[in-house]
């Protein structure tokens, strides 16, 4: 059974990859694939589960009774249906409902103008500054918004500078190498980093000290070498004015530092609650519905501004997307549960046995699979070491060697194909990257600022 899913995540991962010579909707193949995983697993659960949940599974017994009498088969299915399926669920839940929270909240500072506030202070048509200016920002908001809510932003902005499509997608490969390097060095900028950081495996100054040069490298090279190939300037755009005339300059202003401080304070909001992203986003997001409709109702144009409020916001968020990420991370979850990744990762570490060449492959699995599960497996896998540890365990103690090039491996890696990371898939998602023009473009500019960086890494170690 193991091996038929297997064969199966792999048809389906092809299946995503040639979306436009198959003609068929990756979010449908992704769908089917993340759902047919979890039917195999069911299936398979009788001898599945007791091998890899043993001790889970026997507690899990033993807290329900009931099922002592039960054939083996319908105990381990009760097992997949109450607990590995609803952890999972609730965990890419959690995922999908912070990602709506930022989408509608982009759109909403979108939709009154308040992107105008950034596009008005870039003025250059310079195709080469443009392109430098886009990437650093990209790449210190990434730190401060997360990757993904900055590619939203920086996307989103493109579209107002640039109207040639096939132009605009190197500019969002781009988007897609800075953002994934700049949540790397950031206790707060990626998924990874933040699991990381909770669980006490790295400290914040270890990041900014080790990992923010390597990642920095990451960026700059590839966006170098990008700028090689750029000549002239943009096409003149008009300058950006929102479809209404309901709002002033002054208010637009307030609606996006509102909507880029509500950002800004979700991190701020889980330090001080440690209650998940998610629900600060929510948080942030009823605020500012319930600020908007005031605004609204004192202007007495709560009909006439339908358009501008968060019902019509939220009906404009990109579904797909949204169900593409979904059936995607629900096949890693079948991955995760039944112990092939975990398996993997002691492959490596009993071939291998040396953690720069174990992260640099893990760096590049993370291009192929959601790089959350696969670094909650490594840290599930090797446990912190206790201060004072030699040997080879010395570089898994807090802010070892081992945790600070995993979380510059497992951020970064994710660039070397668009599906890797949720950069690249709300990339793909937004502007309809294909997957093989970005594999022949930028995979191998994305390997080569990865391999960079790690090579940057391991000097710092040697000098400091």
């Amino acid at each position: 059974m193991l091996t038929a899913l297997v064969i199966i995540f792999v048809v389906g991962y092809l299946a995503i990859a040639l979306e436009h010579p198959l003609k068929i909707d990756k979010t449908a193949s992704a769908l089917v694939l993340g759902m047919l995983m979890w039917v195999l697993y069911a299936l398979g659960a009788a001898d599945i589960v007791p091998k890899v949940s043993g001790e889970h599974f026997h507690r899990f017994l033993a807290e329900n009774p009931s099922l002592s009498d039960a054939s083996p088969a319908r105990q381990a299915l009760e097992y997949v249906l109450n607990i590995d399926i609803v952890e999972h669920l609730g965990d890419i839940a959690q995922t999908l409902l912070f990602l709506i929270g930022a989408m509608t909240i982009v759109e909403l500072v979108d939709v009154h103008g308040g992107f105008g506030i950034i596009t008005d202070r870039i003025t250059t048509r310079d195709k080469r500054k443009l392109l430098w200016i886009i990437s650093f920002t990209t790449f210190f908001m990434s730190a401060i918004l997360d990757n993904l809510t900055t590619t939203i932003v920086m996307i989103l902005l493109l579209r107002k500078l640039i109207a040639d499509k096939q132009e605009r997608w190197l500019y969002a490969g781009a988007i897609v190498l800075a953002a994934n390097t700049g949540g790397a060095w950031s206790p707060i900028g990626d998924v990874t980093t933040i699991m990381l950081w909770v669980k006490g495996n790295v400290t914040a100054p270890a990041l900014l000290s080790y990992v923010l040069l390597p990642s920095l490298v990451a960026m700059v090279l590839p966006t170098a070498i990008i700028a090689r190939s750029l000549h002239g300037t943009l096409e003149s755009q008009p300058p950006f004015e929102t479809e209404n005339r309901f709002i002033s300059k002054g208010e637009r202003k307030t609606i996006f530092f509102l909507g880029v401080g509500g950002l800004i304070f979700v991190p701020v909001f889980k330090s001080i609650t440690h209650l998940p992203p998610f629900v600060g986003i929510l948080f942030v997001l009823g605020c500012l519905w319930v600020f908007t409709e005031i605004f609204y109702n004192s202007k007495k144009m709560l009909d006439s501004a339908k358009e501008l409020r968060l019902p019509k916001i939220i009906a404009r968020i990109d579904m797909p997307s949204i169900l593409f990420f979904l059936g995607i991370l629900m096949a890693v979850a079948v991955l995760q549960s039944t112990g092939l990744l975990s398996g993997m990762a002691n492959v490596l570490d009993e071939k291998i046995h040396n953690i720069y060449i174990i992260n640099v492959v893990l760096g590049a699995l993370s291009s192929i699979v959601d790089n959350v599960p696969l670094v909650a497996g490594v840290m599930g896998m090797y446990p912190v070491a206790d201060p004072g540890t030699t040997g080879y365990f010395a570089d898994f103690v807090i802010d070892g060697t081992f945790w600070e090039l995993l979380s510059y491996c497992a951020g970064v890696g994710g660039s070397i194909l668009i599906i890797g990371s949720a950069a690249g898939v709300i990339a793909m998602g937004l502007e309809k990257i294909s997957f093989g023009w970005y594999l022949k473009k930028f995979t191998w500019l994305a390997l080569l600022g990865y391999l960079a960086g790690v090579g940057i890494y391991i000097l710092e170690k040697m000098i400091f």
